[in-house]
């Protein structure tokens, strides 16, 4: 049987990999991009230990996005989803990771962030969120799916709802407070100054959620 051609980004890995000692850090994160169809649990969980080590400049490169493009030849968006779906899976499914070698392929790195957005940003309740993660995680359900049940759930919740906004307002400050503790040469005024924020946002949705679970307790009570 003839093999299926390469394409220009498995070449030009390769030809990266050619001159790097294998087993070693750089070498295993290519390894896993080269493999990304099947193994993307693996490029997230490699692409987030360069970015928090900040393994990218050792390699020559001034940022992360462009060690994600000019090596990898993946785009920013692509590795942010990749590294915050792997997050996602580490705090929410981590009997998924712990059985990822039984399951042959695990969940699409595009679905489980769209688990994400339901839980952290979009407001789902927890029967849509249950049943958004059934077709996901239990169904096997492709992306194109799982995207069309999503985009339908989240059309009827464009209700304005105050906690929707502030639940994202909360969830941006969590990636900011983190981006600047992974930077050098930050002041930390700044840090701390972000840091506050988050603490005010979470007692604010705190005291929202609070406040509206004791609205619809009283009005069970009538």
């Amino acid at each position: 049987m003839q093999e299926t051609p390469k394409s220009s980004s498995e070449r030009h890995i390769e030809a990266i990999m050619q001159h790097l000692e294998p087993g070693s850090d750089r070498y295993e994160v290519l390894d896993k991009a080269k493999r990304f169809k099947s193994s993307w649990v693996e490029l997230g969980e490699k692409l987030l230990d360069v970015s928090k080590r900040g393994r990218f400049r050792e390699w020559g490169y001034g940022t992360f996005e462009e060690y994600c493009v000019q090596e990898i030849r993946i785009k920013r968006g692509t590795a942010e989803k990749l590294t915050m779906a792997y997050r996602f899976m580490e705090k929410e499914e981590p009997q998924l990771l712990d059985r990822r070698e039984e399951l042959r392929p695990l969940p699409d790195f595009r679905s489980i962030d769209l688990l994400r957005q339901a839980k952290e940003e979009k407001g789902f309740s927890a029967e849509e969120y249950g049943d958004l993660r059934k077709r996901v995680v239990e169904d096997e359900k492709s992306h194109p799916t799982v995207l069309k049940k999503f985009k339908e759930v989240a059309a009827l919740r464009e209700e304005p709802n105050p906690l929707v906004p502030l639940k994202a307002a909360v969830s941006a400050a969590k990636r900011l407070d983190n981006a600047l503790r992974l930077l050098e040469g930050v002041p930390q005024v700044y840090v701390q100054q972000v840091t506050e924020l988050l603490n005010h946002l979470e007692q604010d949705l705190n005291a929202r959620d609070t406040g509206a679970e004791t609205e619809a307790g009283n009005l069970r009570e009538i």
